[in-house]
């Protein structure tokens, strides 16, 4: 059985786009979606820099076309389930059926922008929490008022909150653990991002959707969600609330997935899962390149 599931923000690299616009139709495709929400992914993909696309407006837009590029070239129709880490939702909802790949586009460009606004009102941060037990690392979040805002399993919490949290966070980690501070601009799937919810919620209610031909696993809770409407309403919630990939995870296990595909920008979804969920075999579709392996890999598990 196999799913097939989209990256969130961090994934963007500069020259992502860079194997895929040699191909005329993808090229097509990209200028296509760069009119329609205003945004030139082709120079951001290709051209920019790692600060140009780390901005919150830019990386996006970027990291959910990137998904939805590596959806169309892989082609597959014939696999179960689709989930995606954060803003990797909309993509997740598109390849669904839920909303429209134009859809997904114009409200992760407002999702951008609007996350990038409320993270300008107040100075916040995120790091991540590498190793330790699970509950020490919870109690020590608690104890310094921050947010376990994405709690991926694989023993990785990322926390976030106020700065000086962070740093008293930083200075006396929990017994076992790291900490890696992340080269983020707010503290997202927290209260801070609280403004950027009405905003996307008065969009959504202009986006027509439709019941999933593909099943969502949802981020709030590992849920398994068909609902088109539903699809929408959760991931318009998420943004002001924690990301639980460790439950959809556990949610793989329980349904009997046997192979993950990771659309581009690949990496990261996979390592969690080799820590997490170890018996999921995965693949990395990291470039244009990979586009023949990918689908080979899809024949043997969907």
């Amino acid at each position: 059985m196999l799913a097939i599931i989209a990256p969130g923000q961090g994934s963007q690299t500069p020259g992502m786009f860079s194997s895929w616009v040699t191909n005329p139709v993808f090229h097509e495709l990209l200028s296509k979606w760069s009119m329609r929400i205003d945004l030139d992914l082709i120079g951001l993909g290709t051209k920019a820099d790692a600060d140009e696309i780390k901005d919150t407006a830019n990386a996006q837009p970027l990291i959910v076309a990137a998904s939805l590029l590596g959806a169309h070239a892989l082609g597959i129709k014939n696999f179960a389930y689709t989930s995606g880490h954060s803003v990797g939702e909309l993509a997740a909802a598109a390849i669904s059926g839920a909303i429209s790949d134009e859809d997904a586009l114009r409200l992760v460009r407002a999702r951008g922008i609007e996350m990038a606004k409320a993270a300008a009102l107040s100075p916040a941060g995120m790091s991540a929490v590498l190793g330790g037990d699970r509950e020490v690392v919870l109690k020590k979040l608690e104890e310094l008022k921050l947010v376990a805002a994405n709690d991926n399993g694989g023993g990785q919490i990322v926390a976030a909150g106020d700065l000086a949290s962070l740093a008293a966070l930083s200075e006396n980690p929990p017994e076992g653990a790291r900490v890696r501070a992340l080269a983020v601009a707010g503290a997202f799937h927290t209260p801070f991002m609280a403004p950027a919810v009405e905003p996307l919620r008065a969009l959504a209610t202009t986006i027509s959707t439709s019941p999933t031909t593909i099943s969502v696993i949802s981020n709030k809770d590992g849920e398994v969600v068909t609902d088109g409407v539903q699809v929408l309403t959760r991931i318009v919630n998420q943004i002001a609330n924690p990301v639980r990939w460790d439950l959809c995870m556990e949610t793989m296990k329980k349904l009997g997935i046997t192979g993950v595909i990771e659309l581009p920008p690949a990496g990261t979804l996979v390592g969690l899962l080799k820590r997490g969920a170890p018996e999921i075999e995965t693949f990395a579709l990291k470039s244009a390149d990979d586009v023949s392996a990918a689908k080979e890999f899809a024949g043997r598990h969907a």
